[in-house]
């Protein structure tokens, strides 16, 4: 798919922003003292005025995305189902709780944008009882949503005020339904978008709905290999100043869910280089291979207190490796993907303006070689120019 001439497409990130025509995309370091309509049109405002509304589109990951809690009765259905259609939706997971355990979780510091609520098939019913309730009166939370069985659905409501209840995600055949879900995720982070105000300025630009960046670089992956020497199956990681995001072709996983996307889509809030630089050197400290891997990039420990092009560097280096860890069989924690199947890495985001290809060539090597005790490596590609999410946000024929 080509980029119409009359179309401008706008990525609004928490570090850049990048501004693309069908004759060139800039890129600009986004200036925190300035409302992100004032700065883009500082930098940019000839361009942006010569476009008509409704041709410019706007995705944007500046809003942080929507912290969302999981409750399900069941690891291989509920939980599974719900986290994938709710990563694949742009939206943050900041726990899952297997429903029958519930009494020994934590209740969470954050606040919760939304909280959803999964369980069984329609046939059954009473799966849950008050201990879910006394639970929930613990959490802070602005939306609720149950997607479980339509035979709960009438119990819910009476216990949960202001609870959302929407068609189950599981069907009879134990397949996954995600329209129902996917539209509501989406149309809460448009309204949290509605919600900041240095974001909502944007719709002074654009008549067409705003849609968060991770789900546009989700919808461009199957694209991708018309701009790109990707040989698949591929990963993609988009490593930028709040999050590490990786998307990941459904081949690389055993446990395929039966859904019409070919990618699947994690986020790691809290690893990024910017506004998340203190959690990932918390994560790196607590992670027994960094030091070895400093020792290896031939700096110390020191290197987290310094303020330098090179201790950016590092901290990009050392969310590459983390991120990748976190997906392996070092960690049960997460999915593990078939890293020895892997053909091509394809890096996007902020990483794209520190590292260079063999500076990440040496990561994934360390990686390889550490943890999987492997030589295989697998290409690197990178998004140089850092445009592949203009593939996915063209609105005549992907958002609408």
């Amino acid at each position: 798919m080509s980029q119409t001439s009359n179309q401008l497409l706008i990525d609004v990130g928490s570090t850049y922003f990048k501004v693309s025509t069908n004759d060139s995309i800039e890129q600009h370091f986004r200036d925190f003292n300035k409302d992100i309509l004032d700065d883009l049109l500082h930098h940019c405002g000839a361009t942006i005025n010569s476009f008509a509304k409704e041709d410019v589109y706007i995705c944007s990951s500046a809003n942080g995305g929507l912290n969302t809690l999981i409750i399900g009765v069941s690891n291989s259905f509920s939980l599974k189902y719900a986290t994938n259609i709710a990563f694949n939706s742009g939206i943050n997971i900041i726990d899952t709780i297997l429903y029958q355990n519930i009494e020994g979780y934590s209740v969470p510091s954050d606040l919760i944008d939304v909280v959803i609520i999964v369980g069984t098939i329609d046939s059954c019913a009473g799966m849950f009882g008050e201990d879910l309730y006394q639970y929930l009166g613990k959490l802070e939370y602005s939306n609720i949503v149950f997607v479980g069985s339509e035979q709960d659905a009438a119990t819910i409501e009476q216990n949960i005020a202001k609870v959302v209840v929407l068609p189950n995600i599981i069907d009879n055949k134990l397949h996954i339904v995600e329209e129902h879900l996917k539209q509501y995720l989406t149309n809460l982070y448009q309204q949290d978008i509605e919600g900041k105000e240095d974001i909502k300025h944007l719709y002074d630009i654009t008549s067409n709905q705003i849609y968060p960046t991770p789900y546009i670089v989700n919808r461009a992956l199957p694209q991708i290999d018309a701009r790109y020497s990707v040989v698949n199956p591929f990963i993609l990681l988009d490593i930028g100043g709040a999050t590490t995001d990786i998307h990941y072709s459904k081949d690389l996983v055993d446990d395929n869910l039966v859904t019409t996307n070919e990618f699947d889509r994690l986020v790691f809030k809290k690893l990024g280089v910017y506004k998340s630089k203190q959690s990932l050197i918390f994560t790196a400290k607590n992670n027994e291979f960094v030091y070895e891997l400093l020792m290896h990039l031939k700096v110390t420990e020191n290197i987290f207190d310094e303020q330098s092009k090179k201790a950016t560097k590092i901290l990009m280096q050392l969310a590459i490796f983390l991120v990748l860890c976190k997906i392996s069989h070092y960690r049960k924690a997460y999915i593990n993907l078939k890293f020895l199947t892997i053909n091509s890495f394809v890096l996007t985001g902020g990483i794209t303006k520190v590292l260079s290809v063999a500076e990440i060539e040496d990561i994934v090597g360390f990686f390889y070689k550490k943890i999987l005790t492997s030589e295989h490596r697998p290409v690197v590609v990178l998004d140089s120019n850092y445009d592949i999410w203009t593939l996915g946000v063209q609105g005549d024929q992907s958002c609408q």
